[in-house]
Formats: structure tokens, C-alpha cells, sequence
């Protein structure tokens, strides 16, 4: 587990789960991503995100960008 507040970049495959989006980390493991553009280019592809770990498992996202 990664402690709320920390600080991240991290890079994967960004994937729809329901209505919600998610990073298929490289490291292995999934966040739940909180985001306020949704990045629909990027969706099945390979993304670098930076952002805040708010919960366990859950990132508020600063940016997306390809990897």
C-alpha cells in the first residue's frame, strides 16, 4: 500500500472499468483514477499519469500524458 498523500508517476495501460477509469500499472496492480479531463485519445493505450494518492488504490490525477 501506497500512503495518502504521496506523491506518484507512474505508467500503464489506461482502461474503462464501468464508468470509471483505471491504470493497469506496469509494476503490476491497478489505481482507480479520479480525473477531471477525461483523456478518451489515451483510453487502451500506454500513459504515464503524475498525481496524489488520495485512498488505497485511488490516485487524483494531475495530468495524462502518452508513455
Amino acid at each position: 500500500m501506497i500512503a495518502v498523500g504521496t506523491r506518484i508517476e507512474e505508467t500503464g495501460t489506461l482502461v474503462r472499468d464501468g464508468g470509471a477509469f483505471v491504470l493497469r500499472r506496469e509494476a503490476g496492480g491497478r489505481f482507480h483514477l479520479e480525473l477531471e479531463r477525461v483523456p478518451v485519445n489515451e483510453v487502451e493505450k500506454r500513459v504515464r499519469i503524475t498525481g496524489v494518492v488520495v485512498a488505497d488504490g485511488l490516485v487524483s490525477v494531475d495530468g495524462v500524458s502518452p508513455a
